[in-house]
């Protein structure tokens, strides 16, 4: 009866430590979980930040710009979203900075995707567009559609030769 009762302690005391070491195991998970949450959090602060900057805070393009990050975040926060890149992230920090810094080629691309994000964004809702594009000829939208396609596949290709998350 004896054994009995060491054995019942003992069972009881590696239960606990399995317990306790599941709720370590949680903890730590959490913990990263938040780390990773507020890495997100800071990179959506520093890359609106930079954004303004490289805009000069201009009245059209902060907003198209503020519009198009937020719903990158949001779109990645979801269930079936991308996994967090932290490098992409980072990399798109250093070509905003850029951007911001001089006005070179990497001013002059984020210019230019925010003129065409504000021109699909005009198309979408504004009636005077839908009445416009009734009266515009098939094959001019056929050409339109094409140069959206492609200029999203250059997109794309930037995205993928410098490790950038541009839209």
């Amino acid at each position: 009866a004896v054994g009995h009762n060491n054995l019942k302690t003992s069972t009881s005391h590696t239960i606990f430590n399995w317990t306790w070491q599941r709720n370590e195991e949680r903890n730590l998970t959490n913990t990263k979980a938040m780390v990773a949450k507020m890495d997100i959090v800071h990179a959506y602060r520093h890359l609106y930040r930079a954004l303004l900057q490289a805009v000069q805070f201009s009245s059209p393009a902060r907003y198209v710009a503020r519009d198009q990050l937020r719903a990158a975040f949001r779109e990645g926060s979801g269930d079936g979203a991308a996994p967090w890149d932290a490098e992409g992230a980072k990399r798109t920090l250093w070509f905003v900075q850029a951007a911001a810094r001089e006005r070179g080629l990497e001013h002059r691309i984020l210019k230019n995707l925010l003129r065409v994000r504000l021109q699909r964004a005009r198309e979408r809702r504004n009636w005077k567009m839908v009445v416009h594009e009734s009266k515009q000829k098939n094959d001019m939208k056929g050409e339109q559609e094409t140069a959206m396609r492609h200029y999203d596949m250059t997109v794309a290709m930037l995205n993928k030769s410098m490790g950038l998350c541009l839209r």
